[in-house]
């Protein structure tokens, strides 16, 4: 048994890389599906789709727990699976398992309130401003400026897209390029703000891997959400309330991707500390 990871390429990592330093003993299965990267410009039920044939590949290799690794899948398809679709999959493994994704423990991290918290009345409206920067997909779907407003009514929420990060994270592209590209998406934001954010959320695991760009990027000392180390922090805690769940227990380490197997570019070997390599899916 063991822990499977889902992203629609390698921004997955930056997740698999929290979790494996906080669950050294678990072993893990990570799942990139860069046929069909990037997922932010994909139709909803594409994602849906795209996320259920995923998730249910992992389970059949034998993972118990699915986390998305993915703001997109995250945001379009979780809760689509978890009602209506892993009900019934449930039944026929005929063991327990459960699909988590990284949204949740994010916005746990940005309003420092559970998920079943509510909003205090007290607070005073809008004077936090906090920048979300991920896919088109993720963006559109508007789930932090929902769940964050029913929790802290006191931070403004404003969402920045930020359509060709992925794809030139995933072609190995140069750093001067992506500090290019980020400086614009970090400028249109301030723009439409009126000035910097507070601070920011990198709404998109990908974006992990080049953090130090957006720090370059955004006013000195801007404070950024990290999604791997809350992920990490709430599947610890998940992990303490649920036994039933097998994560295994010999440090196994697999990579498969839907796409091109071999060696993942430069840049991503060096986020990730060494060499790295994925094998053609089954």
């Amino acid at each position: 048994m063991s822990i499977g990871l889902f992203d629609s390429g390698v921004g997955g990592l930056s997740v698999a890389r929290a979790l494996v330093r906080r669950l050294p003993q678990a072993d893990f299965l990570y799942l990139a599906d860069q046929a069909h990267a990037p997922y932010g410009g994909r139709p909803g039920e594409e994602v849906v789709d795209l996320t259920r044939d995923a998730a249910a590949r992992l389970f059949d290799a034998g993972a118990d727990l699915v986390v998305l690794a993915c703001n997109t899948a995250s945001a379009i398809a979780l809760r689509r699976l978890q009602q209506d679709w892993l009900p019934g999959h449930i039944e026929s493994l005929g063991r327990p398992v459960n699909i988590l994704g990284i949204i949740v423990p994010t916005i746990e991290a940005a309003t420092g309130m559970g998920w079943a918290q509510t909003a205090d009345p007290a607070l005073e409206k809008h004077p936090d401003i906090l920048g979300v920067f991920a896919t088109a997909g993720t963006v559109r779907s508007q789930v932090y400026e929902i769940e964050i407003a029913k929790r802290r009514p006191d931070i403004a929420v404003f969402g920045q897209p930020c359509p060709d990060l992925v794809p030139m994270i995933e072609g190995g592209a140069a750093l001067a390029d992506l500090a290019v590209a980020v400086q614009g998406y970090v400028a249109d934001l301030t723009q439409r703000i009126g000035r910097a954010p507070d601070r920011a959320i990198l709404g998109c695991t990908h974006y992990e891997i080049i953090a130090g760009l957006f720090r370059d990027a955004l006013p000195p000392g801007t404070p950024l959400i990290h999604q791997p180390q809350a992920t990490a922090d709430a599947l610890t805690g998940y992990l303490a309330r649920h036994t039933e769940f097998d994560i295994g227990s010999g440090g196994a380490r697999r990579f498969w991707t839907t796409g091109k197997a071999g060696p993942q570019n430069a840049m991503v070997q060096a986020f990730w500390g060494g060499p790295l390599s994925f094998e053609k899916a089954p």
